[in-house]
C-alpha cells in the first residue's frame, strides 16, 4: 500500500507538532522519521498510521485503488512503547484475538518460538518483563499479513540478544513491505533508504 501525505499538519490546541508535511511513502521502500525526544517523531507516524487524525491537508492510502482512511488499518501492522498489551490474556490468548481481525503469516506457536517466547506461551501478559512485552509486540507486527509496517523505537527494552532478534526480523520479513521507522537511535533505522526529519516540518 502506498501512503500519500499532502500538506499535512497536526497540532494540540494552539501548539503545531508539525506542519506542511509532502512526502511519498512507497510499498517496498524503507523510511527512517528522525528528531529529538519530544519533537513529535511519534505523533507523525500515528497520523501515518490513521490512529490520530490530523489538523490539515491530506493523507492517501492506495493499493490498486484508493482505500478510505478508516479502512487502512487492515493493511498496516504497527509496533509502539505505547501500544497497550491485555495484561490479563496470555500470550497466546492475545495473539489469537488478534487473529480474528488480522491474518498473521506463521502459526501462534512459530511466532512465540521466533521471538523466543515459546516458553511462555501461556503465561499471563501481567508477569511479562518489559522485554518480553516488546518481543510480543514485534512477534504481532511483523508476522501481520499487512503490507505497511510501521515501528515506533522498536528497540525499547530489549537487551542484545532482543536488538539482534530486531535486526533479524527486519532482514527476514520486511521484503516487499512498505517501513516506517520513528527513532533517534541509529541502529534501529540504519537498514533504511530514506530519513526523514521531523525538524524540517516545524
Amino acid at each position: 500500500m502506498q501512503i500519500t501525505l499532502l500538506n499535512t499538519g497536526k497540532r494540540y490546541n494552539r501548539e503545531w507538532i508539525f506542519r506542511h508535511v509532502d512526502q511519498e511513502f512507497i510499498p517496498g521502500r524503507s523510511y527512517a522519521i528522525t528528531g529529538p525526544n519530544g519533537s513529535g517523531k511519534s505523533t507523525l507516524l500515528q497520523v501515518i498510521a490513521g490512529a490520530v487524525l490530523h489538523s490539515e491537508g491530506e493523507i492517501r492510502y492506495k493499493k490498486q485503488e484508493t482505500i478510505p482512511g478508516n479502512y487502512a488499518y487492515r493493511n498496516i501492522s504497527i509496533a509502539t512503547p505505547y501500544l497497550e498489551l491485555i495484561e490479563e490474556m496470555t500470550a497466546t490468548e492475545l495473539l489469537s484475538f488478534q487473529a480474528t481481525f488480522k491474518t498473521f503469516i506463521k502459526p501462534i506457536p512459530e511466532m512465540l518460538a521466533a521471538v523466543s517466547l515459546q516458553n511462555a506461551a501461556n503465561k499471563q501478559i501481567r508477569y511479562f518483563s518489559s522485554g518480553m512485552k516488546q518481543r510480543l509486540k514485534m512477534a504481532q507486527a511483523f508476522f501481520s499479513n499487512s503490507t505497511v509496517l510501521l515501528l515506533d523505537e522498536p528497540t525499547t527494552n530489549l537487551d542484545a540478544d532482543g536488538i539482534a532478534l530486531y535486526r533479524q526480523l527486519i532482514s527476514d520479513h520486511t521484503k516487499g513491505k512498505l517501513v516506517i521507522v520513528s527513532s533517534n537511535d541509529e541502529q534501529e533505522y540504519d537498514f533504511c533508504e530514506e530519513v526523514i526529519s521531523i525538524n524540517d516540518y516545524k
